[in-house]
């Protein structure tokens, strides 16, 4: 039993892999065979059994294309050959229509095709006074083949629900993975800019201060060595997301991001670079969940490389207003502000820097503002983000 199980699965698959038109090639001139074979052996074999024969089998060659069509088409012959003494047994062409209708035809059509079938079966049956219990028999053979139709239908739905919710998973998968890259590119923007511009503005003073203040210079190339090695370790804890999935690792991504505890040195090293800068706090701290602590450190890390970059400020603040339910950062130079060109921020907002401050206020529920200083002197970044 397992071995014929197994040979009916070849089998399908095998026919699967036909073209649908030799399939059903093949499905109508059996069917017609069937037809001529039946008369033959009941003796009722006549010159016109085989176009009846044919008029009945040959529509299935568009079954696919019109189901409900060519059950119908197929009916009425079957009717006819039943009628006219060519057709005494099981019906084969009218079951594979019945089978197709069931499973390719909508809910109305199917309704009208099992309506028009029992319809036409009966006349069939009873007009020739053939034997009453021989509907019982053929009403079970048509109602098998309905029932395959149906759960052909059925499985070909699931098969498309399934493939939908492939795609829809793929999609959100690629999405996730885009934000993730997006996310990825905005942490490593935000380190590396900041930290190479305080590298190359310590570097380019270097040689000055080496000649005429050999204490200032120890102290800024050991400015530069803490900030590269900060830059680097946050490089790396950026990084470990990607290679978390890779070394089985699942604590590699998760370091703690840099949040306000480490905006004191932050400002240190800008002070360090030779600006005038400094950091207050307003109200009573408190402590904030770790995603907008990294966004308020990363809004102040951005501002404070735009202002060491474009500004040409001599003097740079930050400060932190705490309210009950938000907090406020600003942070304000003496600049001329930042020129306009390519690639530069502006007093819009249209650098890439600003732009990725104004996603990650964003992402925090909070707003961004960004312009001129007070009295039109300098530029000013203010940003509040909610607590709760």
């Amino acid at each position: 039993m397992g071995r014929l199980s197994e040979f009916g699965e070849r089998l399908a698959a095998w026919g699967r892999g036909l073209p649908p038109v030799a399939v059903d090639a093949v499905i109508a001139i059996l069917c017609a065979l069937y037809v001529m074979f039946d008369a033959g052996v009941e003796d009722r074999f006549a010159w016109w059994v085989p176009l009846g024969a044919t008029a009945n089998s040959l529509p299935l060659m568009w079954r696919r294309q019109y189901p409900f069509a060519v059950a119908g088409i197929t009916g009425i012959t079957t009717t006819v050959l039943s009628l006219a003494g060519g057709l005494n047994d099981v019906p084969a062409a009218q079951l594979v229509a019945t089978y197709t209708f069931a499973s390719l035809s909508p809910p109305v059509k199917r309704l009208i095709g099992v309506a028009a079938t029992v319809v036409g079966v009966s006349v069939s049956i009873l007009l020739p006074d053939d034997e009453a219990l021989n509907l019982g028999v053929i009403g079970i053979f048509f109602a098998g083949a309905y029932a395959l139709g149906v759960s052909a239908r059925a499985r070909r739905d699931r098969i498309a629900m399934l493939e939908e919710r492939a795609l829809r998973l793929t999609k959100e998968q690629e999405t996730a993975a885009t934000r993730e890259r997006e996310r990825i590119a905005r942490e490593m923007h935000d380190i590396l800019a900041h930290s190479m511009s305080l590298v190359v503005v310590q570097a380019e003073a270097g040689p000055v201060a080496v000649r005429h203040d050999p204490d200032r210079a120890e102290q800024m190339f050991d400015t530069i060595s803490v900030t590269a090695r900060d830059a680097l370790a946050q490089l790396r804890r950026v990084l470990g997301v990607l290679r978390a999935g890779d070394d089985g690792d699942g604590d590699g991504g998760r370091a703690p991001q840099p949040g306000l505890d480490g905006l004191p040195g932050l400002v240190r090293r800008v002070g360090d670079a030779g600006l005038a800068a400094t950091f207050t706090e307003d109200g009573a701290p408190r402590p904030v969940p770790a995603d907008v602590a990294a966004t308020v450190y990363r809004i102040v890390q951005e501002a404070l490389t735009n202002t060491v970059k474009h500004a040409g400020a001599g003097r740079v603040d930050v400060r932190l207003g705490w309210t009950d339910d938000h907090l406020r950062i600003e942070v304000t130079d003496d600049g001329a502000g930042p020129p306009s060109g390519p690639g530069t921020p502006s007093a819009d907002g249209s650098g890439h820097g600003l732009i990725g401050m104004r996603e990650r206020v964003a992402a925090a529920g909070g707003t961004l503002d960004t312009g001129p200083g007070p009295g039109g002197v300098g530029f000013r970044v203010t940003a509040s983000v909610p607590l709760d």
